[in-house]
């Protein structure tokens, strides 16, 4: 299934790049504009909102299935089936307007969605051992991370502008981490340069790790096979990352909070982590 996934959204993109140029060019030199401006609506809003999502990566958390999109997605079929009735214009807008609402609702209500997901992670218990990679290139075991609260963030890599919006915005609040006495650890099983690429840019006092082989993942029953969208291979990632995952220890290291999305694209605000650590009379 997330072998599809991963396929699927891919292809999902280029149609949506496609049809959206394509129906561009026909509202201008259409006399249907009506039909065509209804095709864009049902792929011209997604896309804008992906472009604008990967340009400035400051947006960490979404709606869970993006309703605006799909009501404005909706309206765009609507108008070409109006067209299409009433002004003989061309049954393609109307094939196109319905694909294009159709790869929408795949895309917010089975690709965004995980299956149900049963970590290893368990409230008031240590971590399972593992190992992580720090930016020198040392083998770190998880036994140094006690002795202090940490905020522990898996993140799928800097290829997702979601990740990289949370990482801004937890950079943002570690000077109020740090005062807590908390480190933040963020843990990636992309390749080990872009991990050293990412912690140059946020040289703030975050702690960056590689998961090599995505072995701590799996040891954790964190793993997302095939989570990695199909094509990104070329640059280097493997198949298989991790589902986005928070976890905050106290600092015998035993879980005090856990955030296990089941949607990528649903993200815990980092304001939640001084909560959490506050009520545990931490900081």
């Amino acid at each position: 299934m997330n072998f599809l996934k991963s396929i699927y959204v891919m292809l999902y993109i280029t149609a949506l790049i496609i049809i959206s140029i394509f129906a561009g060019m026909k509202a201008i030199e259409s006399e249907h504009v009506i039909a065509w401006l209804g095709v864009l609506l049902t792929t011209a809003p997604f896309m804008t909102v992906l472009m604008w999502m990967m340009a400035i990566k400051n947006i960490s958390r979404t709606s869970s299935r993006l309703p605006i999109i799909s009501i404005m997605a909706l309206i765009g079929l609507v108008m070409t089936l109006w067209s299409w009735n009433q002004q003989q214009a061309s049954f393609l807008a109307v094939k196109l307007a319905a694909a294009g609402l159709i790869g929408f609702l795949i895309y917010s209500y089975w690709y965004s969605s995980f299956a149900k997901r049963s970590s290893k992670i368990m409230f008031g218990k240590p971590l399972p051992s593992f190992s992580l990679q720090n930016t020198k290139g040392d083998i770190i075991s998880s036994a140094n991370f006690i002795g202090q609260a940490n905020v522990i963030m898996f993140y799928r890599g800097n290829w997702c502008p979601l990740c990289m919006a949370q990482i801004k915005k937890i950079a943002a609040q570690y000077k109020a981490l740090k005062a807590a006495n908390v480190r933040v650890i963020l843990v990636s099983p992309q390749p080990h340069k872009n991990t050293i690429s990412l912690a140059k840019k946020f040289d703030a006092g975050l702690e960056f790790y590689t998961d090599e082989g995505n072995k701590t993942a799996r040891a954790l029953g964190i793993k997302h096979s095939f989570g990695v969208p199909m094509g990104m291979q070329a640059l280097g990632y493997d198949s298989e990352t991790v589902l986005p995952t928070v976890v905050i220890t106290d600092a015998k290291g035993k879980v005090i909070w856990l955030h296990e999305t089941d949607n990528y694209r649903i993200r815990p605000d980092p304001k939640v982590f001084l909560e959490v650590l506050h009520e545990h009379g931490i900081g």
